[in-house]
């Protein structure tokens, strides 16, 4: 109960509570509306997922400095790759989330805005986020990848920091010499043993499916947009709860 009051005491925490019924409204909806049932729920779901929406962009006024702290520190870490990758994450969340606030204004009557350009701004600049998320995610792979063939060569002893690279070696061409059947052995016991980089990992390709399908690069079917969306939010308020499955940094 503590752990609960101390999440929902977090703007982010009500945020992602907020998330998770928007888009468990998504998908009830889009259920409910293919089987074309009980039109009076559809419409109490869709003003409920409208509350929602406009609930979050509340919560988030203010994550613009939040990401532009985040970018300062990131930007003195040692290892150049996840310098860079942090970096330009934390700012194309800035950019995201000022384009998010100027539609929060517009939602409110604060200012008449162009609310399609500036949704196609924000998501332009979440897919963006989320490339580079995935950029990540595939180099901490690629490390943990190493650092298990080690390991089972008895190379060894103990598993290192898969976040500092400064004791792994950046030579990724024994990746080419090993059998795609002792890839998938490694690419799966590295996953297990590291929860925080398969959690982030899943989140991102879920967060994904959203601004591909507003973006009209790859038109996706709202039930999965929503089941992804659904999935992303509960990784979300996982990790949220239990920072210990939080990739840092």
């Amino acid at each position: 109960m503590d752990s609960f009051v101390k999440f929902t005491s977090l703007s982010q925490g009500r945020e992602r509570i907020f998330r998770t019924i928007q888009y468990a409204c998504m998908l009830l909806n889009y259920l409910i509306h293919k089987n074309d049932s009980n039109k009076e729920l559809v419409s109490k779901l869709k003003q409920l997922e409208s509350n929602m929406s406009s609930g979050r962009k509340l919560f988030r006024l203010g994550n613009t400095v939040d990401a532009v702290q985040a970018a300062r520190r990131n930007i003195h870490l040692s290892d150049p790759i996840l310098r860079f990758c942090l970096t330009i994450i934390s700012l194309s969340r800035a950019v995201y989330f000022i384009c998010d606030n100027v539609l929060w204004m517009g939602a409110v009557g604060l200012g008449g805005i162009d609310k399609e350009k500036w949704n196609k701004r924000c998501n332009h600049y979440y897919f963006f986020s989320l490339v580079i998320s995935l950029s990540r995610d595939v180099y901490e792979i690629t490390l943990l990848l190493r650092e298990e063939a080690l390991a089972q060569k008895g190379h060894q002893g103990k598993s290192i920091n898969p976040l500092n690279a400064n004791h792994v070696q950046r030579d990724f061409g024994w990746a080419l010499t090993i059998s795609s059947e002792d890839f998938f052995m490694l690419l799966y016991q590295s996953l297990k043993n590291n929860p925080p980089v398969l959690l982030d990992l899943i989140k991102n390709l879920c967060d994904l499916s959203l601004p591909l399908d507003k973006l009209g690069i790859f038109r996706i079917n709202p039930g999965v947009v929503s089941l992804c969306g659904l999935i992303s939010s509960v990784v979300s308020i996982l990790t949220l709860t239990h920072p210990a499955l939080k990739l840092r940094p």
